[in-house]
């Protein structure tokens, strides 16, 4: 037999979602069997999963050491050390500016991602253990190209994930990117358009009207600088689409430096030899928290978050003279 106590990082998430998280290994159908034979009992009495748990309730596992040995398996992938650039740090979440080149999430069971390194920081750091892992697995909140650089926001609690999630989802955080582009741009343009992504491919289409399986797209664009041939500017997502700002800025004539999909190909080969650019020039660089955080996270409200711009931008603005 086993007991656990329920932690505040815990708290507030259903019972048979919390016991997938530590019976990791086991199926759901013998979670729920052990429920209905009230071998899993909840504060000392018969419950049905569904329950909501709260900070101190005691969850009691009337199951051999070897079965819950079994079942309850931490994984824990080992990566190659990864000095993370943390732009903000608390109890609840991280914000870390992620460079080009690096995935936000893996895409195979190979991958090394910023998640993985995040967790190995945060194990190294004694802000997570093991047994903490057993009930909970730190996440980003929202996700950036592989070859797209800047903020990323990260939970390190229950609460703080779902914290930030909650103000990514409804749109309600202000996001500001930074990008140089090719071309001439003059004038502030808020632009809309319908998007339509190939799976197979990862690749999207930008359309003027809807076409079948598209989704409407709303971009907004300001200049900051430029040389005439090439413009910096910045950017806030409307709508929040898959490629959306790469791929929308390409549709107008104004594709980003350095955009292998998108881009202009010789541009990308010229800037490659002259400045070592071999990414799309696209930052994610600045939050603006809402004055509607939610717990536990509400003391972030109408803070912002600026994460600078690479090197990259230094040497092609400075040899630009943009």
């Amino acid at each position: 037999m086993k007991e656990l106590t329920v932690t505040n990082n815990e708290s507030g998430q259903r019972l048979d979602k919390l016991l997938t998280k530590y019976l990791n290994l086991a199926g759901k159908g013998f979670i729920y069997k052990m429920i209905r034979k009230k071998n899993i009992t909840l504060n000392g009495k018969k419950c049905d999963g569904s329950e909501k748990v709260k900070e101190g309730d005691r969850i009691c596992l009337f199951l051999s050491d070897e079965t819950i040995a079994k079942f309850s398996q931490v994984q824990i992938q080992e990566v190659k050390k990864v000095s993370l650039d943390i732009l903000y740090e608390d109890e609840h979440i991280m914000m870390i500016n992620k460079p080009a080149g690096m995935l936000s999430q893996k895409a195979a069971d190979s991958d090394e991602s910023l998640v993985e390194y995040m967790i190995s920081y945060l194990m190294e750091s004694g802000a997570l253990s093991e047994e903490s892992m057993r009930a909970f697995r730190p996440s980003v909140c929202n996700r950036l190209d592989r070859n797209t650089s800047g903020i990323v926001i990260a939970g390190k609690t229950l609460g703080g994930l779902q914290a930030m999630s909650a103000v990514l989802k409804d749109r309600s955080i202000h996001k500001y990117y930074r990008c140089m582009v090719c071309g001439d741009v003059k004038e502030t343009c808020r632009i809309r358009g319908y998007l339509k992504k190939n799976e197979a491919t990862n690749q999207v289409s930008v359309f003027r009207e809807p076409v079948p399986d598209s989704l409407p797209i709303e971009t907004e664009y300001i200049p900051l600088s430029g040389n005439g041939r090439y413009t910096l500017l910045q950017v806030t997502l409307i709508t929040g689409r898959s490629h959306q700002i790469r791929a929308h800025l390409a549709s107008i004539g104004h594709p980003i430096v350095g955009d292998p999909k998108y881009g202009n190909q010789e541009i990308n080969r010229e800037m490659k030899r002259r400045y070592g650019i071999i990414s799309q020039m696209l930052h994610a660089w600045k939050i603006i928290m809402p004055s509607n955080v939610p717990e536990p996270c509400s003391y972030l409200k109408d803070k912002s978050f600026t994460a600078p711009v690479p090197s990259q931008f230094e040497r092609f603005m400075a040899g630009e003279k943009i």
